[in-house]
């Protein structure tokens, strides 16, 4: 007999978290072996733990689920990262997917939808939620990842920047949407006008827009 998936369950609702825990529990063939309720947290016992798959929700007061993505899968490779979230917009779901999430759930998901993906994640598939699969389809097949890319003297995370700029989000806003800091957004705003050769943040939105950045893939 194969050993059990072992999950770490990771949201700052301590209802859906104790639900998913109990609801793991009730699951041939996985274990929850952990959980937290914030970011710093979870990273130790994610450390600890040694999990095959982590439960991520996006949202919490300090730091973000795509920032705790990313450490996570930079850490621990073998680790598979399943976002269950309510966040069902593109830049959330693009975000995710770039930190290295391999599903992404909406919490409305039911409880064979959820064992589905936890199985299928652990195995090294890449899962989007029934929800939300329209929208992953559009994600791959144009926006950021068809040629040619508009501003190609970008890296990938100015470009990333420079799309949420475009669409109106201010500093913090796209600081949390890709799990960096004001600082880091900053320094990146900085580059890009220089690269782009934009001498305002409002001439940079007008290029980037006429360029088809900023609005929804």
């Amino acid at each position: 007999m194969s050993a059990p998936i072992r999950v770490v369950v990771v949201d700052d609702h301590p209802v859906f978290r104790l639900g998913m825990t109990a609801l793991l529990s009730t699951l041939d063939g996985i274990e929850c072996v952990g959980d937290a309720a914030d970011v710093d947290t979870a990273l130790a016992v994610v450390d600890a733990a040694r999990p095959q798959v982590v439960l991520m929700d996006l949202h919490f007061q300090h730091r973000s689920g795509i920032e705790a993505t990313r450490i996570v899968t930079e850490r621990h490779p073998g680790v598979r990262v399943l976002v269950v979230t309510m966040m069902d917009d593109d830049d959330s779901l693009f975000a995710a997917l770039r930190a290295g999430a391999r599903g992404y759930l909406l919490k409305e998901a039911g409880p064979a939808e959820v064992e589905r993906a936890i199985r299928a994640v652990a195995h090294g598939e890449l899962v989007v939620g029934a929800a939300l699969a329209g929208q992953a389809a559009g994600l791959l097949t144009s926006g950021f990842g068809a040629a040619p890319l508009p501003f190609p003297q970008l890296t990938d995370r100015e470009r990333e920047v420079l799309h949420l700029v475009a669409r109106g989000l201010d500093n913090a806003a796209v600081a949390y949407r890709l799990g960096l800091s004001p600082k880091t957004v900053r320094n990146n705003l900085s580059n890009i006008l220089v690269k782009i050769q934009a001498s305002s943040r409002g001439e940079a939105i007008a290029r980037a827009r006429d360029a088809g950045m900023g609005g929804r893939d």
